[in-house]
């Protein structure tokens, strides 16, 4: 049985390696959550194929691809998502920033509306969680940095569209750690798919 009622969860790996420990903490929190008795769609960034770039913006943003629509039909299904991703330069990989900008639409994830300056949240109802890497150490990215990837990904991507509440579990840093701190890290992933949260 699992410990919160079943949850439809969509996790996305995003890093763009098939070979990478994003994958493998997707990979983690997904085995749990299943084993757990929730739904579960496991998408690899790294296999999808799609131009990440948005062009000349979203006036005249291209048709999704196949790969594409059928993220947006995960994510529109699913009551909880998981991104597990590592943070470079500060921010997401280019692959996922060009992912999000193709499939987060006005219309889809937000709505303007005349006389609003906040626009309509079209994905509210669903929560997140993030699992990041860093090589660097977190309080380095926290304190230093001001976690930026971390401010970007709550606050200014999925909570623009609704997502909430999004929690976010950083691993860091990941570059010198031992096999056994990932494996912790590992177990750690696996427990919170079981919890569904």
């Amino acid at each position: 049985m699992p410990a919160s009622p079943p949850r439809h969860i969509l996790v996305l790996d995003g890093h763009p390696s098939a070979d990478s420990f994003s994958a493998a903490l997707a990979r983690a929190y997904a085995r749990g959550a299943t084993e757990a008795g929730h739904a579960v769609t496991l998408v690899h960034l790294a296999s999808m194929s799609f131009d990440p770039h948005l062009g000349a913006g979203y006036g005249t943003a291209p048709p999704l691809e196949p790969d594409l629509l059928e993220l947006q039909a995960h994510m529109t299904q699913a009551d909880h998502w998981v991104l597990a991703y590592p943070v470079w330069w500060g921010s997401v990989p280019a692959r996922l920033k060009g992912l999000l900008d193709r499939v987060l639409l006005p219309g889809f994830a937000f709505r303007y509306t005349r006389g609003q300056s906040v626009p309509e949240r079209l994905l509210r109802g669903r929560s997140a969680r993030l699992l990041v890497t860093l090589d660097t150490p977190g309080w380095y990215h926290r304190w230093v940095q001001g976690a930026p990837a971390h401010r970007m990904m709550r606050d200014a991507v999925l909570g623009f569209c609704g997502l909430a509440p999004v929690r976010i579990r950083s691993h860091a840093p990941v570059l010198h750690s031992s096999p056994q701190q990932r494996q912790a890290w590992l177990a750690a992933a696996e427990a919170l798919g079981r919890s569904g949260r």
